[in-house]
C-alpha cells in the first residue's frame, strides 16, 4: 500500500488553511500546510501544525454519559442515549411548550452539521429558539453588514492584504491572532503605512508605523472626530457618495456635535495625530482598508462601532476596488458557515424566519411543509441563559462549545445549569467545564474524523476531509443529528440529506438567489480541484472559476432594497461599569498568544503547545502599577472584580498603559471576572472591559 495524501482544512480560526495529512502504509500520518493554497500559500501557524493531535487525547469521549441517579455519569448505548434525549425533551415541551427547550452550537463543525442541526431542531423536533457561540465574537460584524449593506457580505479577499496603500488595524491584532493573514500583510510590495488603533501596545501595534492607543470603548468619538476632518476638509468621495449611499446628511451633523478637541480629550489622543490620520487617509484615497476583529465585536457599543469603520470606507469610496473594504476578519473556522447557513439568526441561506415568502421558498426547495418552520426569531444566547436562569427554559442542548469555560461572567452561567431539568452537552471531551455538569454526554468526532465544509472570512468553501477514524463509539455530529432525528420520529423530513455532501446540495437549492448563493459549485470535487471557492458563485457565473481572489461591491451595487448601502450612526454612551475608588482599574481582555486557541480545549492538549505558553492564568500589568504593589514577574497576585475574584501570576509589561491590566481569554480566570453587558443591536457580549482591583497575594 502506497502514502496516501489528503487535503483538509483547518478547524481552528477562520483563516482557512489548507493542510496535506500523508497516511503511510503503516497508518502513521505527516502533516504540512498547502503550498498551492492561495489563503495560506504553504504556511500554517503551529496550531494547524498540530491539528490532529488533541484528537488523540486520552480524555476523548469514546461512549454516552447518562448521569444516574446518583448524580454520577455512566457508559450507556447509542440506543439508550438517543431514547433519553427523545424522551426528556419530549416531556419538556409536553409540559411547558415548545419555547421551552434550546440548543446552543458552534463555529467549530462543518456547516452541513450546522445546517441539519437547525433544520432538525426547529422543522422536525418543532423547536423555536437556538443559538451558536458565533454570537460571541462575530454577530456584530454580521449585524452591522446585515443593517449597512443589507446582507450579512464580508466584502474583501485576502489579496486586499497586498494591495492596499493604508492598512487600519482597530482592536484587532493578526500578528498572534491571525499570523497568515499578516503573512500577507508583510508581502504587500506597496510598502503601505499600518496604522493600529487599540488601548494596548500589542505585538501588531509594534510593528506598525503608527498607534492611536485610544482609551478603551472611545472608538466611536475617535472614529467620529476622524469621519468630521475629513468631511470638513472635503477629503471624501462626493460622487460615490450620491450614487450609492444613504443618511449621509445625517452623518454630518452627529460627527459635527462634538469637537475634534473634546473627542481628542476623550480619547486620551493628541488633537493634531487625528488630523494626521485624516490627512493621511485622504491622501492615499483608493487603496484604504479598514480591518476589525473583536476589539471592536465585542463591546457594549459594537456594532455602531463597526459601522463607524463601514461609514469611513463608504464616504471615502474605499470599497468594491483592490486594497480597500471595511473587513471584519472573522474568528472560528465556520463563523460564516453559521451566520448564513444554522438556522440561529436567520432562516437558511440568510433568508428570514419572520418573511412569509422566505419561508414559503425554503420550504418548497427544502420538500417540507411551510408550517414546520417557524414564524419567529430565536432569542439571542444572552436571553436562553436568563430564560434558563429563570426557569422559562428547562431544557438546554450544548454542541461543540465550552461555555463553563467562555461565557461572560461565569457566575450567572452556572446558575443558569443548576436551573435546568436536562442538560445535554455533545463535543469531543467530557471533560471540558461544561461537559462535567451534563445529565448526558454525547461523544462527537472532531474535524480529522469527518467530511464537510468550512466556509472562511473570505467567504471561501474549503473541503474539510476525513483522515482518521474516531475512537470508541464517538460519531460525527452530523451522523448524532441524523440518529436524533429518526429517533425524534422526524428523521423522513430529512431523507435528502443523509450524508454531508448530500447535505451541501440540499443547501444549494435553498441559496439559489440570495447573496450567498453557491449553487454554481459542482460538490467537493470541484472545491478540492480550484482550492475553494469564494460566494457568490452562482449557476451560469461568468467568472472564471480558477480565479482565486474575488471581493463584493465592484459596482457599487448593494444589498438593500434600494441597493444603496445605509450610513448608520448613534450617540455615543459610555460603559456602563466605569473605574471607581474601590476598584480602580480597567480590565481588557483578548488572545495572548498565537498557540492557544480560545478556551484551550483542544490546543491545550499538545505538548509542543503547553511547552511553549504559560499553563496557568496570569495578568498583564505595567512597570509603574506593579513597583506600587511591590509584584515582579511570577509572583501572585489577586484580580477582583464585582463578581469575583481570582489569584493568577503576574506578568509586568509596558504592553498596557497605568491603570489598566490584561488577560488572556485562554485561562478559566478571566470571565469570573467580566460583566454581562451586550451590545443593543448584535447582543453580543462586552467581555473586552470591566473594573477590577489588584493586589498582592
Amino acid at each position: 500500500m502506497s502514502d496516501q495524501v489528503i487535503r483538509t482544512t483547518c478547524s481552528y480560526c477562520s483563516v482557512g488553511c489548507n493542510l496535506d495529512i500523508t497516511i503511510k502504509a503503516d497508518g502513521t500520518r505527516s502533516l504540512k500546510p498547502t503550498k498551492e493554497y492561495p489563503v495560506n500559500e504553504g504556511f500554517c501557524c503551529p496550531k494547524g501544525f498540530h491539528l490532529l493531535t488533541p484528537f488523540l487525547s486520552e480524555d476523548r469521549g469514546v461512549t454516552p454519559l447518562l448521569k444516574n441517579e446518583q448524580g454520577v455519569q455512566e457508559a450507556v448505548s447509542w440506543d439508550k442515549a438517543n431514547e433519553e434525549f427523545v424522551l426528556r425533551f419530549k416531556k419538556i415541551i409536553a409540559d411547558h411548550g415548545p419555547e421551552s427547550v434550546a440548543f446552543l452550537s458552534t463555529g467549530q463543525i462543518p456547516f452541513e452539521e450546522m445546517a441539519l442541526l437547525g433544520s432538525v431542531t426547529k422543522f422536525g423536533m418543532g423547536w423555536v429558539h437556538g443559538d451558536g457561540n458565533t454570537r460571541q465574537c462575530m454577530a456584530t460584524a454580521a449585524v452591522a453588514y446585515k443593517q449597512a449593506f443589507g446582507f450579512d457580505a464580508p466584502p474583501f479577499t485576502y489579496q486586499d492584504f497586498e494591495e492596499s496603500d493604508l492598512m487600519v488595524f482597530v482592536g484587532s491584532n493578526p500578528v498572534i491572532n491571525h499570523p497568515i493573514m499578516w503573512n500577507r500583510v508583510k508581502k504587500n510590495s506597496r510598502n503601505p503605512l499600518i496604522v493600529v488603533v487599540d488601548p494596548r501596545s500589542t505585538e501588531t501595534a509594534k510593528q506598525a508605523g503608527a498607534h492611536f492607543g485610544i482609551e478603551p470603548k472611545t472608538d466611536i468619538p475617535f472614529f467620529y472626530a476622524l469621519a468630521r476632518i475629513l468631511i470638513e476638509n472635503d477629503w471624501i468621495d462626493h460622487q460615490f457618495i450620491a450614487d450609492h449611499t444613504d443618511g449621509f446628511e445625517g452623518f454630518v451633523d452627529k460627527v459635527g456635535q462634538r469637537s475634534i478637541a473634546d473627542a481628542a480629550a476623550l480619547c486620551g489622543i493628541e488633537e493634531d495625530r487625528i488630523y494626521e490620520l485624516a490627512r493621511q487617509i485622504h491622501e492615499q484615497r483608493g487603496r484604504v482598508s479598514f480591518w476589525w476583529t473583536m476589539g471592536v465585536n465585542q463591546s457594549h457599543q459594537a456594532t455602531r462601532t463597526a459601522q463607524a469603520l463601514i461609514n469611513l470606507a463608504l464616504i471615502t469610496g474605499n470599497i468594491g476596488k483592490p486594497g480597500t473594504g471595511a473587513n471584519s476578519i472573522t474568528g472560528q473556522a465556520n463563523a460564516m458557515g453559521s451566520r448564513l447557513f444554522s438556522n440561529t439568526t436567520n432562516l437558511l441561506g440568510g433568508h428570514d424566519f419572520l418573511n412569509a415568502d422566505h419561508r414559503k421558498r425554503v420550504a418548497d426547495r427544502l420538500g417540507i411543509p411551510v408550517e414546520v418552520i417557524p414564524t419567529k426569531n430565536s432569542m439571542p444566547y444572552n436571553q436562553i441563559l436568563e430564560a434558563a436562569r429563570d426557569g422559562r427554559i428547562k431544557g438546554l442542548w450544548f454542541i461543540a462549545t465550552n461555555p463553563g469555560h467562555s461565557w461572560i461572567n461565569k457566575t450567572e452561567f452556572f446558575d443558569a445549569l443548576k436551573a435546568l431539568d436536562f442538560l445535554v452537552v455533545q463535543d469531543l471531551y467530557p471533560t471540558t467545564e461544561t461537559a462535567v455538569h451534563a445529565d448526558l454526554f454525547l461523544p462527537a468526532a472532531g474535524s480529522g474524523e469527518k467530511s464537510g465544509t468550512f466556509i472562511n472570512s473570505e467567504r471561501r468553501l474549503g473541503v474539510v476531509q476525513k483522515v482518521m477514524d474516531p475512537p470508541g463509539l464517538a460519531k460525527s455530529d452530523y451522523d448524532i443529528f441524523l440518529g436524533l432525528a429518526n429517533a425524534w420520529g422526524c428523521g423522513d423530513l430529512f431523507a435528502n440529506w443523509q450524508n454531508p455532501e448530500a447535505a451541501f446540495r440540499v443547501l444549494q437549492r435553498v441559496a439559489v438567489g440570495q447573496p450567498c448563493d453557491i449553487s454554481g459549485i459542482e460538490g467537493y470535487s470541484m472545491l478540492l480541484e480550484n482550492n475553494g471557492v469564494q460566494w457568490p458563485y452562482p449557476q451560469g457565473n461568468d467568472e472564471d472559476i480558477h480565479s482565486a481572489h474575488r471581493r463584493l461591491f465592484a459596482d457599487g451595487k448593494f444589498f438593500t432594497p434600494s441597493g444603496r448601502a445605509q450610513i448608520l450612526f448613534d450617540d455615543y454612551v459610555s460603559p456602563t461599569e466605569v473605574p471607581d475608588e474601590q476598584y480602580p482599574t480597567v480590565l481588557l481582555t483578548g488572545r495572548g498568544t498565537m498557540m492557544q486557541f480560545h478556551t484551550q480545549t483542544r490546543t491545550n492538549k499538545v505538548p509542543f503547545i503547553r511547552s511553549k505558553t504559560r499553563f496557568e492564568g496570569y495578568v498583564e500589568l505595567h512597570s509603574k502599577d506593579a513597583e506600587i504593589l511591590g509584584v515582579k514577574t511570577d509572583d501572585k497576585v489577586k484580580v477582583t472584580s464585582r463578581r469575583a475574584s481570582v489569584t493568577v501570576s503576574a506578568v509586568v509589561s509596558d504592553g498596557v498603559k497605568p491603570g489598566q491590566v490584561f488577560m488572556p481569554m485562554h485561562y478559566q480566570e478571566t470571565n469570573w471576572l467580566t460583566y454581562t453587558a451586550f451590545d443593543t443591536y448584535s447582543f453580543e457580549p462586552s467581555y473586552k472591559y470591566a473594573a477590577v482591583k489588584v493586589e498582592k497575594a
